[in-house]
């Protein structure tokens, strides 16, 4: 079995379809995925209508932003409730911020570039959460960047004069509402310096007394030489360790099933939540 569980789709960032992603998953002999599209369940449904013509497995999530004292962190939220209150509220509450933030940014950058709002929401695919992967590509498209990874590195990083902030909920909130809900919380990509500032050590401690069931560890973005402090972090405080792709399909090198998680961590994630996984 080859389980890659954080993938993402056009119903957030990615540049597949749900059902594409789904297929692509088969060829790439991914027996399992996780579906976790940022701050939003857009694509489940047309992700599970896949199943059974792919025979590949489904397990739904979500990829929740949040911050921790300020340092942005990414939690997965696996097998949840979809009509939990707090849960909903906080997608709504995301995608009204998002849309006005990403529309802020291209004001900012309209001033230096012909980017213009009508070249973003061409790009978006309908009911998507809008971020600036999204902004990214309308930069490529008026021929202002060659890829994603140029944009942010010129345009969209945090350090960069165009960028505006979004709202997130506290982490440990956000694995109490996991919880809350019926699934499990797991942290994603928590030693990725690129991404900006890391998690202290203390945060763990305080995800875990929350309730957290895992850390992603095997995943690109984390430095090398944190991996052994990972694995150390997640047998002393009994955290599952998870692997993953976190595939976005082209313009970023992650390739499906390049990481995964093993089969026993998957069955202990699936018991006892409100959702199961979706089998052929």
């Amino acid at each position: 079995m080859r389980i890659d569980p954080h993938t993402h789709s056009t119903a957030s960032d990615g540049r597949s379809r749900p059902r594409e992603l789904m297929q692509e998953a088969a060829a790439a002999g991914v027996t399992t995925i996780g579906l976790t599209d940022h701050d939003t369940i857009a694509g489940w449904a047309e992700a599970a209508a896949e199943v059974g013509n792919t025979g590949v497995s489904l397990i739904r999530g979500m990829e929740v932003s949040t911050k921790y004292q300020g340092v942005s962190t990414h939690i997965v939220a696996y097998l949840f409730n979809p009509a939990d209150p707090s849960l909903m509220a906080h997608i709504e509450s995301v995608r009204s911020s998002r849309l006005g933030r990403a529309q802020r940014i291209v004001e900012r950058l309209g001033v230096d570039t012909p980017l213009v709002w009508d070249d973003v929401e061409a790009v978006v695919a309908p009911g998507a959460t809008i971020g600036r992967p999204h902004i990214a590509d309308a930069l490529i498209v008026r021929g202002v960047v060659v890829d994603r990874n140029e944009a942010f590195v010129r345009y969209l990083a945090p350090d960069s004069p165009y960028y505006v902030p979004h709202y997130a909920p506290d982490a440990i909130q956000a694995v109490e509402w996991i919880n809350q809900a019926g699934g499990k919380a797991v942290l994603a990509h928590p030693r990725a310096p690129h991404r900006g500032r890391v998690l202290p050590e203390r945060a763990f401690d305080e995800m875990a007394e929350a309730g957290l069931f895992g850390i992603e560890i095997d995943h690109r973005d984390n430095a090398a030489t944190q991996i052994p402090e990972l694995e150390r972090t997640a047998h002393s405080l009994h955290l599952a360790r998870f692997g993953s792709s976190d595939y976005h399909g082209s313009g970023k090198p992650n390739r499906l099933g390049e990481n995964t998680t093993s089969p026993a961590v998957i069955s202990a994630l699936t018991r006892g939540c409100f959702l199961e996984v979706l089998n052929p």
